[in-house]
């Protein structure tokens, strides 16, 4: 059984026990969360597509921890016009664990 969910304008494809990194959500470690903007639901043959989403059914999860995560750096150089811009950033992220689909 698996599931896709909406969170923060990005599209997660989750099983239970699968480990995700969403955007900070400033939560305690061990808080529970739930995500009731389900999209897509299949267990096994049997699937439910939202309009846009599916009534009833959420996604229970666990936060694990928060953190940063690698720099990511961005260069951009035009060449021949002496014009080079170097550039560094590091998402902020939020770790949770998936418990339990309900559908």
């Amino acid at each position: 059984m698996y599931a896709i969910f909406k969170n923060g304008g990005k599209q997660y494809k989750v099983q239970e026990g699968n480990i995700v990194l969403l955007d900070k959500m400033s939560l305690e470690p061990k808080s529970k969360i739930t995500f009731e903007e389900v999209l897509i639901l299949v267990d096994g043959e049997n699937s439910k597509i939202g309009t846009p989403f599916v009534s009833g059914a959420k996604i229970e999860a666990e936060v694990i921890n928060e953190g940063r995560a690698k720099k990511v750096v961005t260069f951009k150089k035009r060449r021949r016009k002496d014009s080079k811009v170097k550039r560094g950033f590091r998402r902020d992220f939020t770790r949770v664990r998936i418990l339990k689909i309900v559908g």
